[in-house]
């Protein structure tokens, strides 16, 4: 298992400092959902939780990777930071003194959504610049499993703090958090060759014709998306799912925490075939595996929900389709690192990190779904979608197949 990235001082510094933000992140996540439940009640509202968080997010998403590639990324991050901390302290604050109503954590996701939209595409562009390109697998996993790895520990904690105190003291930490990376960002030296350019709406068409007339990339992040939106999109429903299993706010942590295990496995697998000459045939495996592992997460749940011991079989699929959806994610985000020119990287990567703002869009489907049906019955269908989707790319876009990064 090769981390060598974590060997360039400057990359080790930004990702050990970014466990606060990213770490708020997974935190603030499940807290919101969790708040708008228990406010409510309602499946669609949390549909509606995730529309608000996504939607701007994709806005500025598309505006965020033009920026990247205007402006210095130190300085775009230091302010999503700042304005990221001072919006989840101000929840906290609603929050704690029971003012709180679902159309402010509304209103909040929606302005924390519209930030992290210039975020991503900032955090995705700028560690390339930390390391040497021999470490972009390395790096693309590391940054993965502190996702992931994240997503592992920290629901499951804040799960627990929820079920000891309230949603509040999480947004006061997760505020905390940003303002710890807003510190490690200043003591960072980034190098970007900052250049006189085009006319901005010119740039951004120039970033969408570049994705659209390179059919790898055009497909990998179209698939990227279709995946996020129907498959990995669950999570935000996933308080239905501990509801119907009765295990409450803690089961709610660890059923997300699943999800992390299994993210944080397939990055370790991954890792291990950094130069494999079959990645393609491997990453498109794996997203044919990833949802058959969500219907077997479904009909457990559906069909089983009161038998003994069914808690933690449906951890155990939550695990596997984590572990394989994130073997595609890592895989195809380092061959778009690798391939694309730096002029156009922050564009590029920016609309492909449009993909984890489907997660939270998708859940507007999905429990539009579930309110309909039942939240087996919208995971099922999604999945089904993205099972046919990979199964299409699989047969017409052969190239993909034939991927190989051993020369790289």
């Amino acid at each position: 298992m090769r981390f060598d990235a974590l060997s360039s001082a400057p990359y080790r510094r930004f990702w050990l400092g970014s466990i606060a933000s990213v770490g708020s992140t997974q935190l603030y996540f499940i807290s919101k959902a969790w708040l708008v439940f228990e406010l409510s009640g309602s499946a669609l509202d949390l549909g509606f939780l995730g529309a608000a968080t996504a939607v701007p997010t994709i806005f500025a998403t598309l505006i965020g990777g033009l920026v990247a590639d205007r402006i210095n990324r130190r300085s775009v991050l230091i302010l999503t930071s700042g304005i990221s901390a001072v919006l989840l302290l101000v929840l906290g604050v609603l929050d704690a003194s029971e003012l709180v109503r679902v159309w402010h954590v509304l209103l909040i996701s929606g302005l924390l959504g519209f930030v992290q939209g210039f975020d991503f595409p900032a955090r995705s562009s700028i560690f390339p610049a930390l390391i040497q390109q021999k470490q972009m697998m390395s790096a693309v996993a590391l940054n993965s499993i502190l996702w992931q790895g994240s997503r592992m520990i920290l629901p499951a904690i804040g799960g627990l703090l929820i079920s000891l105190t309230d949603t509040s003291l999480i947004f006061f930490l997760c505020g905390l958090g940003f303002i710890c990376m807003m510190i490690v960002l200043y003591s960072l030296e980034v190098a970007q060759t900052v250049q006189a350019k085009d006319a901005p709406w010119h740039e951004f068409n120039e970033g969408i014709k570049f994705v659209i007339h390179h059919r790898l990339f055009l497909t990998l992040i179209l698939l990227s998306w279709i995946s996020m939106f129907f498959g990995t999109s669950y999570v935000q429903i996933m308080p239905l799912f501990a509801d119907l299993l009765q295990s409450g706010e803690r089961g709610y942590g660890l059923l997300i925490s699943a999800t992390g295990v299994g993210s944080v496995m397939g990055n370790l697998f991954i890792s291990r075939f950094q130069q494999s000459r079959s990645l393609g045939v491997m990453m498109l495996s794996c997203a044919v595996l990833a949802p058959c592992a969500l219907i077997g997460f479904s009909m457990v749940t559906g069909m089983l929900a009161s038998s003994a011991g069914v808690f933690w079989f449906t951890c155990f699929f939550a695990i596997l389709a984590a572990a394989f959806s994130s073997v595609f994610l890592v895989s195809s985000m380092t061959v778009l690192q690798l391939k694309v020119p730096d002029t156009f990287r922050g564009r590029v990567m920016g609309i492909h990190s449009i993909a984890f703002s489907m997660i939270s869009l998708g859940g507007l489907s999905a429990g539009a779904l579930a309110a309909q049906f039942s939240a087996p019955a919208a995971v099922i269908i999604g999945a089904l979608v993205v099972l046919s989707s990979v199964i299409w790319v699989a047969f017409r876009v052969r190239e993909i197949l034939k991927l190989d990064l051993s020369q790289q």
